[in-house]
């Protein structure tokens, strides 16, 4: 419904457009103000239906193998990532933690029946979102120690390919509470999804989380 409103927005403002130009060259004044009037009501409908989507929207968070789906602007929703593994360490490789290292196992997954379309992750990002809602971000230089330091999580992938990566958080004040956020998009995406109703990306709607809990911690990483 979301793209559909956006959809309607979009190609309504284009009529609006040519409607207001013809309106000033026939000199139709009634027409103007029909015109401003009519995309007044739509805008303030659509506001009112972003922010109540928004606004009623709850927090989700998902276990381990629950699989997220990434859709953005466009139709197909056919990206996911999993939680994999959640361990812990004091040392990666000859880094030691300030705090616990979290080294999260993450999976990139599509479920898109075609074998020739190729997708991927518009620009990931993943963070941990601390009970106080602080976020903390990755500790890539820590990353690079483990095995699959070297693999990317927004490589194009067909049909049942995947891409299995551990990222690694250095937490100062673990909790029992730490959650995982990924978010993908950039530019005129994360634009266009802060405006789509209902959308998980869209403004004040509240975000799908990953729980994180450890199965126990390794002393070392090498």
């Amino acid at each position: 419904m979301g793209v559909l409103l956006m959809l309607m927005t979009m190609g309504g403002l284009i009529v609006a457009g040519v409607l207001f130009v013809a309106a000033l060259v026939t000199k139709l004044r009634w027409l103007v103000k029909f015109t401003i009037g009519g995309v007044a009501v739509w805008l303030v409908f659509y506001f009112v239906m972003l922010l109540g989507f928004s606004l009623t929207s709850t927090e989700r968070v998902l276990a381990e193998n629950e699989s997220k789906e990434y859709c953005g602007f466009y139709f197909d929703c056919h990206i996911h990532t999993i939680v994999t593994s959640v361990s812990t360490a004091q040392n990666i490789g000859d880094r030691r933690a300030n705090g616990t290292f979290y080294i999260v196992g993450i999976r990139v997954f599509s479920d898109a029946k075609n074998p020739g379309i190729a997708l991927h992750l518009i620009d990931p990002s993943a963070t941990i979102v601390m009970p106080d809602g602080n976020k903390l971000d990755r500790d890539t230089a820590a990353e690079s120690h483990l095995p699959s330091g070297n693999v990317k999580l927004d490589v194009d992938i067909r049909s049942s390919q995947t891409i299995d990566k551990e990222i690694a958080f250095d937490v100062v004040d673990p909790s029992a509470d730490l959650k995982l956020l990924i978010t993908e998009g950039c530019g005129i995406d994360k634009t266009i999804e802060n405006l789509l109703v209902g959308d998980e990306d869209s403004f004040l709607h509240a975000p799908t989380l990953f729980a994180l809990k450890p199965r126990g911690e390794t002393t070392r990483v090498r």
